[in-house]
């Protein structure tokens, strides 16, 4: 195992380094990609059987469970048959693994909508769509917070899995290219920079949105 000294020196190298920095930004790209994918995805299969009520079944008792139960890791081996090494395994692995969670966290949203607020808006509008822009959605924000915040760390765990295995770019990669060096040292860089990074949108960006929310909810 390496000191502490050689990996600060390392860590420092890291962003001097163009190479690695590429790989970073590529994982966040994957990640960012994902998510947003993710997001469409699920919000429209949430809000389907609110909707459309035949569709309950179909999703809430059979994909969403099938969805939630297949591993990060078999999407990304399923992906490298399908698409092969890339950056296309990469997104769809991830995106694979966070549509439940946006699925379940809004439709846990679409339970607890106030049903007297949406009969009230439809005495004033008969339009679905504008229900949903002007009412639905706004109450839906805590949950599609929650969602995008849930999806943005679990992202990162998958994202190393997918980069490793299906991926020819990222951080995921450079592992296992630090592991076929046996170059210790970045391996627990790279690790390093992930904690901190994550911490950093946690502690810095998600959690004061969240206070916000919460503020303004009490407001209400």
């Amino acid at each position: 195992m390496p000191g502490p000294w050689s990996v600060l020196i390392r860590f420092i190298e890291f962003f001097s380094e163009m190479d690695f920095v590429i790989h970073l930004m590529w994982s966040l790209t994957h990640i960012l990609t994902a998510i947003i994918i993710s997001f469409v995805i699920g919000l429209l299969l949430a809000l389907l059987p609110f909707y459309l009520s035949i569709t309950k079944t179909a999703i809430d008792l059979r994909l969403t469970p099938f969805l939630n139960s297949y591993s990060g890791i078999g999407w990304t081996l399923l992906a490298v048959l399908w698409f092969g090494i890339n950056d296309l395994t990469v997104i769809f692995a991830i995106t694979m693994v966070l549509v439940p969670f946006t699925i379940i966290n809004i439709r846990e949203g679409l339970i607890q909508l106030n049903t007297e607020t949406i009969e009230m808006s439809k005495s004033f509008s008969r339009s679905k769509l504008k229900t949903l822009r002007l009412i639905i959605l706004p109450s839906l924000y805590p949950y599609l917070f929650a969602s995008i915040r849930i999806s943005f760390g679990v992202s990162w765990k998958v994202a190393l899995t997918a980069e490793l295995f299906g991926g020819n770019k990222g951080l995921g990669y450079l592992l296992n290219l630090a592991r076929q060096d046996f170059d210790t040292p970045l391996i627990l860089v790279v690790i390093l920079i992930i904690v901190i990074f994550v911490y950093s949108i946690e502690r810095f960006i998600f959690k004061p949105i969240q206070n916000n929310l919460a503020a303004h909810n009490a407001s209400i």
